[in-house]
């Protein structure tokens, strides 16, 4: 039996959510957690075997590339 998606249009709101703005030590904080994540999720791929990347579908040279950033980009 196929399966079907449907995209349907939104319909245009005017409403939009008021952001509260963030403290700057909160964006400090939220930034230099963002790069302690990037950091281990980065050392973790340095882990892995060709068999775990082929898995995830990334070659050993994409690997090497994504390590090879430094932690703020």
């Amino acid at each position: 039996m196929p399966a079907f998606d449907l995209y349907l249009p939104r319909p245009y709101s005017t409403w939009r959510a008021k952001r509260q703005p963030i403290h700057s030590v909160a964006a400090a904080w939220a930034l230099f957690a963002t790069w302690i994540e990037r950091t281990r999720q980065r050392n973790a791929l340095t882990g892995l075997d060709d068999h775990q990347l082929r898995d995830i579908g990334i070659t050993r040279l994409d690997a090497a590339r994504e390590c090879g950033k430094p932690f703020w980009r």
